[in-house]
């Protein structure tokens, strides 16, 4: 009996080991140049590598993002996911904007529109695929890195939608409270 309840046990364990390593938690919290970042907060994703479905080879559909601990003097979110290991140099793959700050939760598939409504209020700029909206992991060859950076900030940007990540950085200077990276990999 002593030694059913020690496999139950070591199973329960390894359980909750294996269902921790699904999920990708944000990276050490950094502070971004000329913004003051105040306190960590934390970015989740259900999975370290990039299920089929949120890639090029699937539906191509952003995926879900939880965030917590987002500072009380934040009044909106900026998200850039970007391919450090892209061959060519840094391969971005999804612009977005002022998001309300107090969304907790990014749902996978936000449409490929400037201005998104539903589910919810967004602006979307160009990535490198010469898109609006999110384009999923594509690596032509080997695994890839695939970095989500998250902005927390004390404004709404006044930004054009379709505006390019380097527009979507200019603009965030100086409003950026917190900052947060976590990464996710896939190859082909």
């Amino acid at each position: 009996m002593k030694r059913l309840i020690f496999v139950l046990l070591a199973a329960l364990i390894l359980a909750g080991c294996a269902a921790e390593e699904e999920k990708a938690v944000n990276e050490k919290v950094v502070e971004t140049e000329g913004d003051k970042v105040e306190k960590e907060f934390t970015v989740k994703l259900p999975f370290k590598t990039f299920p089929e479905k949120y890639t090029c080879n699937g539906e191509d559909v952003s995926p879900p993002i939880a965030i917590e601990g987002v500072s009380k003097e934040a009044k909106s979110i900026a998200i850039i996911m970007d391919d450090p290991d892209a061959p060519l140099g840094t391969f971005t793959h999804w612009v977005i904007w002022n998001i309300p700050a107090n969304i907790t939760s990014i749902p996978e598939s936000i449409p490929p529109e400037p201005v998104v409504k539903e589910p919810i209020s967004a602006v979307q700029g160009k990535n490198d695929f010469g898109r609006i909206g999110y384009g999923g992991p594509c690596p032509p060859s080997g695994v890839h890195n695939y970095k989500i950076k998250v902005y927390i900030l004390d404004t709404f940007l006044n930004l054009d939608p379709g505006a390019t990540k380097e527009e979507l950085e200019n603009a965030m200077k100086g409003h950026i409270l917190q900052y947060a990276v976590v990464t996710a990999s896939y190859g082909r």
